[in-house]
């Protein structure tokens, strides 16, 4: 027989042990958890990211910083951030949501509370808008309820079937809750080409003018982008409620980048390789891009977005 002492340690030792195991601090080092109500982003660590791997978007980098950590240390938010990106493609649109997603979640894109969207592989048909819609607004309910701090990037916005955007208006509004549910600390982010051609003109005014791309203030840009974007049939946001009802926190525009931006691209892919820095590699990479417009050539087509492509060429140098 054991001793009721011996019965009742061992029950003390079991007891203590299964709250430690229990105990979040310990669950969570394991088992990837839901931010807590109190958690703050890094700005420190934020802004490293952006400045050592977004290269040439002064306004993205800035409007981003501040209206991150200004609704991060926003104990009660009336809604959710919602950020729509906008630029051609190559300019850091993906990379931007993906450091963000990463700040917020550390496991990125592989997190369970990192929910991404692209419009051609989740809403290929038109004649099913109506069905993606109720998905749509089952899937956002469903994961907010399990996690208030998730994150949702809509990539490929200008390929959105139009009025599909609108299922998600009742998210973003400036509701406590709906159904139930609160959606204030959730971050809604949209990607799209859409708008690419009035920054990349407004980018070029500036250039003739004779004035630097960092004089370039989102003022100079937002309005413009906002009302294009509106009446865009191809964005996405087509006379979309999200835009009438002043939804949308903050159009970023993503500029077009320059020579030299390109071989800030380039460089950081040779680093992230373990590469060298060699300065041979990194002009004759930049001078297989191509650029516009065809007279001037100031401007990379496609970003910094066929970098990783053409350094593998050189990969034997």
């Amino acid at each position: 027989a054991l001793e009721p002492l011996s019965v009742g340690l061992a029950i003390g030792v079991a007891s203590a042990l299964t709250g430690y195991l229990s105990h979040p601090r310990f669950y969570c080092s394991y088992v990837e958890c839901c931010p807590t109500a109190g958690h703050r982003l890094n700005a420190t660590a934020l802004k490293v990211q952006l400045d050592t791997k977004l290269f040439g978007q002064h306004l993205a980098k800035d409007v981003v910083l501040k209206a991150v950590m200004g609704f991060s240390n926003n104990p009660s938010p009336k809604k959710p951030l919602t950020l729509s990106l906008h630029g051609w493609a190559g300019t850091g649109k993906n990379f931007l949501s993906q450091i963000l997603a990463e700040q917020v979640h550390p496991a990125g894109l592989r997190s369970k509370f990192v929910h991404l969207f692209l419009a051609t592989l989740h809403f290929p048909h038109q004649d099913q808008v109506t069905v993606y819609k109720e998905q749509l607004q089952n899937w956002i309910r469903g994961n907010v309820s399990a996690c208030p701090h998730s994150v949702f990037i809509f990539d490929e916005m200008d390929k959105m079937h139009p009025g599909l955007m609108d299922a998600i208006k009742p998210f973003l509004d400036y509701y406590e809750q709906v159904d139930g549910v609160s959606y204030r600390k959730a971050i809604f982010i949209f990607l799209s080409n859409a708008g690419g051609d009035l920054i990349n003109k407004a980018a070029l005014d500036f250039w003739t003018s004779g004035r630097h791309r960092e004089e370039i203030q989102l003022k100079d840009l937002e309005p413009m982008l906002s009302v294009g974007i509106f009446n865009n049939k191809n964005s996405g946001l087509w006379h979309s409620s999200l835009i009438d009802r002043n939804l949308i926190d903050y159009f970023v525009p993503f500029l077009p980048l320059e020579h030299r931006h390109v071989k800030m691209c380039v460089r950081a892919e040779m680093r992230a390789r373990g590469y060298d820095v060699d300065e041979k590699v990194v002009q004759a990479v930049a001078d297989e891009m191509t650029f516009f417009p065809k007279e001037q050539k100031i401007y990379s087509d496609k970003g910094c977005k066929t970098v990783q492509a053409k350094l593998d060429i050189h990969e034997d140098v």
